[in-house]
C-alpha cells in the first residue's frame, strides 16, 4: 500500500484528495494545511488526520503531493527529498529558476520519483492525437480564463500559459532559437495578458496568448503539418483532424478542393474522445511510477524546461516595458 500525504487542501487539493480516495492500492495518511478554515473542512468531510508538522507528515509517507501556492514548493520538496521520498508537485515546479536547477540535481542524486501536475498532457481531447505522427510546423495557442484572484501570486505565463509551453515541448522536437513577448499587468502586480511567439531551430513557429482577464473561457492550440491541421479544444474537450488524404479512410469525412496543383481530397475525422478525470490519471500514472519503477509521465526535467522557457517569456515582457 502506497502511503501518501497532500500538502495543501484548498480548492484544487481537495480535486486530489476526492481523487486519491479511488486509487486503488493508494493509502491517505493526512494532510498539512496552516489555513484553519480549510483544515477544518477537511477533517470534517474526510475524516482525515491534520497534521501541524510538516516533517512528521512526510515522515509517515513514501510518496507526498504538493498543492501549496509556488513559493512552498522548494521548501516542501527538499524536505520531502532529503527523507528519499518521492514527490507529486504542482507545476510550476518551483518560484525561481534556481529553486528548479536544484529540484532536479536532487532527484537525480536521492533517485526518487518527481512527477509535475502538467494536467493538459492527460486532457482527453490531447491524447485522442498524442500518439499520432506529429511534426508541427506552425502553433498557435489561445488559454483565456475569466479573473479569479487565486493562483494570481504568480503571473499569467506561469499560471496558465505554463500548460501549452509543456506541450510544446513535448510536440517539437527542437531547441528554441529565439523569444517575443509582451505582456500587461492590468488587475494584479505581473503579468494579466501576454502574447509570445517562440522560434525554434527547426524552423517550427509557436504563437501563444494567455490571459486571466477575458469574458470567456477558451483553450485551444492549432497546429498545422505538412498536409494536415489538427484542432484541440482542452476546454470542450474535442479534437478535428483535417489533412491531404492518402489511404482511403471510411470514418473521414471527404470532400475534394481544387488547389494550383491540381484536385486534392481532404479528409476531417474527429477521433474518439473518451471520458476520463485527468487529474485522476495524472495521480494515477505517479502512483503506478512509483510502485511499478518506472519514468513518470510528466518529470521533473520536462517542468523545468517549461518553467525555463516561462522565465524566458517573463524576462522579454518585463525588458519590453524598461522605458528606452
Amino acid at each position: 500500500m502506497l502511503k501518501v500525504g497532500v500538502f495543501g487542501v484548498g480548492h484544487l487539493g481537495k480535486y486530489h484528495l476526492n481523487n486519491w480516495k479511488e486509487i486503488e492500492g493508494v493509502k491517505l495518511v493526512g494532510f498539512y494545511d496552516p489555513n484553519e478554515v480549510n483544515a477544518k473542512e477537511v477533517v470534517a468531510h474526510y475524516g482525515l488526520k491534520r497534521f501541524t508538522d510538516a516533517d512528521k507528515l512526510i515522515d509517515s509517507c513514501d510518496a507526498i503531493d504538493i498543492i501549496a501556492p509556488t513559493n512552498f514548493h522548494f521548501e516542501l520538496c527538499e524536505k520531502a527529498i532529503r527523507k528519499g521520498k518521492h514527490v507529486f508537485v504542482e507545476k510550476p515546479l518551483a518560484n525561481t529558476i534556481e529553486e528548479g536547477k536544484e529540484l532536479v540535481k536532487m532527484v537525480r542524486e536521492a533517485n526518487v520519483k518527481m512527477q509535475v501536475g502538467h494536467v493538459e498532457r492527460f486532457n482527453p481531447a490531447y491524447m485522442a492525437v498524442k500518439d499520432m505522427q506529429l511534426n508541427p510546423m506552425f502553433i498557435e495557442v489561445h488559454r483565456l480564463a475569466q479573473f479569479n484572484p487565486r493562483g494570481t501570486e504568480v503571473s499569467v505565463i506561469l499560471d496558465l500559459m505554463i500548460h501549452d509551453i509543456d506541450i510544446i515541448l513535448s510536440l517539437v522536437p527542437s531547441d528554441v532559437k529565439q523569444i517575443s513577448a509582451s505582456g500587461v499587468a492590468v488587475m494584479t502586480d505581473t503579468p494579466d495578458i501576454a502574447n509570445v511567439r517562440i522560434e525554434f531551430n527547426n524552423g517550427c513557429v509557436a504563437n501563444l496568448t494567455s490571459s486571466r482577464i477575458s469574458m470567456k473561457k477558451m483553450r485551444k492550440m492549432r497546429m498545422f503539418q505538412k498536409d494536415a491541421y489538427i484542432g484541440i479544444d482542452f476546454l470542450q474537450k474535442k479534437t478535428e483532424i483535417i489533412r491531404l488524404q492518402g489511404e482511403a479512410d471510411k470514418n473521414a469525412f471527404s470532400f475534394e478542393l481544387e488547389t494550383p496543383s491540381g484536385k486534392k481530397t481532404i479528409a476531417v475525422t474527429s477521433p474518439e474522445i473518451k471520458d476520463v478525470n485527468a487529474i485522476r490519471m495524472e495521480l494515477e500514472s505517479f502512483a503506478s511510477s512509483i510502485i511499478n519503477n518506472t519514468p513518470t509521465a510528466v518529470t521533473e526535467i520536462d517542468g523545468y524546461l517549461a518553467m525555463e522557457v516561462a522565465h524566458q517569456i517573463l524576462d522579454k515582457i518585463g525588458n519590453s516595458n524598461v522605458p528606452a
